[in-house]
């Protein structure tokens, strides 16, 4: 994902960072499906398609105009659609490039329903996908108690008036800060990771586990305390990660190593293909 928008092959396909999420170049996506000679004139025909089909909300909502550089080495403002705006927009081109991606999305699309009847389909897929990855067994188990656990908590914190996003944002980095001394930003740089790729899944066996004691540690409290709001549940989750810090330190002297280091689950992954499209 550096340079190129993985469901592509060898295709460029310029992206940026804003608000979260991946912003991808819409013209980029065109060229890549349809290998149209104006690429910029097809997608300006494409949105007239669909205005006169009555998609011109959709399409307000998809849209987002951001600066992209292009190949004079400066940047423009450009059309630009996050990963489910592409994605809807992908259904709108008829090109023989885009049916595998369409039947991609029909498959996903019956699984998703299939997962919301029976939710353990969801678990045995999601082991599925880290076993293609690389991972191993071991650290599948240990991911899915996490999981287990992380839900928990969240659904603690709901309960209890916290969020979601900015609070719960907060609150897991103080479990981080008091448990680790990082924030999910700092603990992110040290694995070499961007904002957008998931800590947990670069974290070794050993970290997931403390990470798992901390977070198990904090429903408990929050039980304990009967804690409201964020505040009261901000003391908690503190107290958790120094029960966290403590079993960390323990486990670092017995070992005469740190526990948190570069090494990162995700490097072992970084060539392989998550998403198969045939």
């Amino acid at each position: 994902m550096n340079n190129k928008l993985a469901l592509f092959e060898e295709k460029g396909i310029r992206k940026t960072w804003e608000n979260n999420k991946w912003y991808f170049s819409i013209v980029d996506v065109i060229y890549a499906l349809t290998d149209s000679n104006n690429p910029r004139r097809y997608w300006s025909d494409l949105k007239i398609k669909l205005k006169n089909e009555g998609y011109d909300m959709e399409l307000y909502e998809i849209i987002v105009q951001l600066k992209l550089e292009s190949s004079d080495g400066k940047k423009y403002k450009t059309d630009c659609a996050d990963t489910e705006g592409i994605l809807r927009i992908i259904q709108s081109i008829p090109s023989p490039k885009a049916e595998p991606f369409k039947r991609w999305l029909a498959k996903v699309g019956s699984e998703r329903i299939e997962e919301i009847s029976n939710p353990e389909l969801a678990m045995d897929r999601m082991k599925q996908i880290y076993e293609k990855k690389g991972y191993s067994k071991s650290w599948i188990e240990q991911r899915e108690r996490g999981i287990t656990t992380r839900h928990n908590l969240t659904d603690e914190w709901k309960e209890r008036g916290a969020k979601v996003g900015k609070d719960y944002a907060i609150l897991t980095n103080e479990i981080y800060k008091s448990g680790f001394g990082l924030t999910a930003k700092e603990y992110k740089s040290i694995k070499g990771l961007h904002e957008s790729q998931n800590l947990r899944d670069s974290m070794t066996n050993l970290e997931l586990a403390l990470t798992n004691l901390g977070e198990a540690t904090a429903v408990e409290y929050h039980k304990k305390n009967n804690s409201l709001g964020v505040k009261e549940l901000k003391i908690d989750v503190n107290k958790a990660g120094n029960v966290l810090n403590k079993a960390k330190t323990e486990i670092e002297n017995e070992l005469e190593r740190p526990i948190v280091t570069t090494e990162n689950y995700i490097e072992l992954t970084k060539d392989k293909e998550l998403i198969d499209i045939k």
